[in-house]
């Protein structure tokens, strides 16, 4: 059960937490597809789809184990491993990243985020915390959140328990008194568990938990979890 007496801050995971990420992912990597094409036509030849993309993307992932925490590099240089398997300027990839990147900021939020942010924040510091690449700010979101953490620039990723701690540290209170709140099974409800903290399973989809540990409230929207605090004291 969830203990509300005990939460000083809150940490949030990002993607499928606060907006859906396939639609965002999938949109950035048809806007990076399109530049290739005009900048880097034979690359765009031969990984001629945003599935092609992505599956190079993927090989990295296998190529460079040490990059598994920056999503960023991962996607910067499998950019430049196609373009130089397609005999082109490898330097392009700089460029066409950060075309990758902008686009990848433009989220689509699930309607109920606002409201509930408005709502917990007005009562507790709020940490962004994600193994992904968003920028709060640049996501428009960033006037919410005291702090954000990414995998990327601390250097470990969920679940490892040190990123919870330091979501906790960026907070100024222990881990015990944070309430996580995510989508993700693994990544989330049990790396947040393994820290010591509360947690919050956002099943939107309607999943079964297979889990043997569990997460203290379940919630199919963050709606739900604003009104956990409603009656809340701000």
């Amino acid at each position: 059960m969830l203990d509300l007496t005990k939460i000083r801050a809150i940490s949030l995971d990002l993607d499928d937490t606060l907006w859906p990420i396939w639609p965002t992912i999938a949109r950035a990597e048809q806007v990076l597809l399109d530049w290739l094409k005009l900048r880097a036509p034979a690359t765009a030849g031969l990984f001629g789809s945003p599935e092609a993309l992505r599956e190079i993307r993927n090989r990295m992932h296998t190529l460079r184990p040490d990059l598994h925490a920056d999503l960023s590099a991962l996607r910067r240089e499998s950019i430049r491993l196609a373009l130089q398997q397609a005999n082109e300027d490898g330097t392009l990839a700089e460029e066409a990243f950060e075309v990758f990147f902008a686009e990848r900021q433009r989220v689509d939020l699930f309607d109920d985020v606002l409201p509930a942010l408005d709502l917990l924040a007005a009562r507790y510091p709020l940490v962004a915390l994600t193994n992904g690449n968003a920028d709060i700010a640049r996501v428009g979101l960033g006037a919410y959140f005291t702090a954000s953490i990414t995998a990327r620039e601390f250097g470990v990723a969920k679940p490892d328990a040190r990123i919870f701690e330091a979501a906790a540290r960026a907070a100024d209170v222990a881990p015990e008194q944070v309430l996580h709140v995510g989508d993700d099974a693994l990544l989330d409800v049990l790396g947040a568990l393994g820290a010591g903290m509360q947690a919050v399973w956002v099943n939107r989809t309607d999943q079964l938990w297979q889990q043997e540990m569990q997460p203290h409230a379940e919630v199919a929207s963050l709606a739900e979890l604003g009104a956990m605090f409603a009656h809340e004291a701000p």
